[in-house]
């Protein structure tokens, strides 16, 4: 008989052949918290994710624009909602993680840290932010992690229509009065560069990269995920006539790809550390709303504990 494979080996033997992981298989320790670390992260971003763009659901210029809007914030919920319960199924308490947000413990996508000063930045939002998630979580969509992947699908299929409403709002604008044509190439300018920022370091000062996609979290490294939104995204903007904050961007016909400069790293690390234009007022908001919601978490369980004392006197 051959040598017995570890059991680590066997876990990456059934990785490597497409297989889905499922909450009670057995996984290495360190599969486990970079999970729970990854979800919780994504999940947390979906949640603040919803404060820049609620802060204009009362200054939309149409009620048609607002009704849209609001369909995307509640949406926002619900995915910061399914992520949670897929992080739950590795052990990890929606407490403890939500806990981990609100004491400035966990990350959240730096995305988030910069406000909307206009109407024309729920546009870019939906755009490039939300273009710039789709990009990242389609592959998610086949992530290694059964709960993770299977919530996935679902989150795409709400980020596609929010992606098409931002391009739908930067269109209209860019298609109006200068001032409104102003209102879009202000937004491109300020969001393009922190929407770069959301694939992360660059893959040479990614430690966790090479390891999650060895265990096939992750399908693709953040650099070639950048590199494809910005091919994507570039045809798009000077679609509408829009030029884009990078002087060194141009296309290479060699590489039948773009070229483009370099992303102020400084910035984005300063952010992480919290130092960003809207990180206490987010984690202040959150931290409010929370406290806001306390009756009615009371109440749900207070609720539930009724129902399963009555259900236990019925089964006596």
């Amino acid at each position: 008989m051959g040598e017995q494979l570890s059991l680590e080996e066997r876990f990456q033997a059934y990785v490597d052949g497409e297989n889905k992981v499922e909450p009670k298989d057995w996984m290495p320790e360190a599969y486990r918290k970079t999970l729970i670390r990854q979800i919780s992260q994504h999940a947390h971003s979906e949640v603040v994710g919803m404060l820049p763009e609620a802060n204009w659901i009362t200054r939309a210029p149409s009620l048609r624009r607002k009704v849209a809007l609001l369909a995307k914030v509640q949406d926002e919920a619900g995915h910061g909602l399914y992520l949670y319960s897929a992080a739950e199924t590795l052990g990890e308490s929606r407490e403890s993680m939500i806990d981990a947000l609100l004491t400035g413990k966990a990350k959240y996508s730096s995305i988030f840290n910069y406000p909307t000063m206009s109407w024309a930045d729920i546009g870019a939002i939906g755009w490039l932010v939300d273009g710039a998630a789709i990009q990242n979580q389609v592959m998610l969509t086949r992530t290694s992690y059964g709960p993770y992947a299977r919530a996935m699908v679902r989150i795409c299929k709400e980020e596609s229509f929010h992606q098409r409403q931002g391009y739908e709002i930067i269109m209209t604008l860019a298609r109006g009065t200068e001032a409104q044509k102003k209102m879009a190439q202000d937004a491109l300018n300020r969001w393009w560069w922190p929407s770069l920022m959301m694939f992360g370091p660059r893959d040479d000062d990614s430690p966790n990269s090479a390891r999650s996609m060895k265990w096939k979290i992750k399908r693709k490294s953040n650099d070639e995920l950048r590199q494809e939104f910005i091919d994507k995204t570039v045809p798009q903007g000077l679609f509408l006539g829009l030029t884009f904050p990078d002087d060194k961007l141009k296309w290479n016909e060699e590489r039948g790809s773009y070229d483009s400069g370099e992303i102020n790293w400084d910035e984005f690390y300063e952010i992480l550390k919290g130092n960003g234009p809207c990180n206490k007022q987010r984690l202040n908001d959150r931290i409010k709303a929370h406290e806001d919601g306390e009756w009615i978490r009371a109440a749900a369980n207070a609720y539930a504990e009724k129902q399963s004392k009555r259900k236990e006197t019925h089964a006596a």
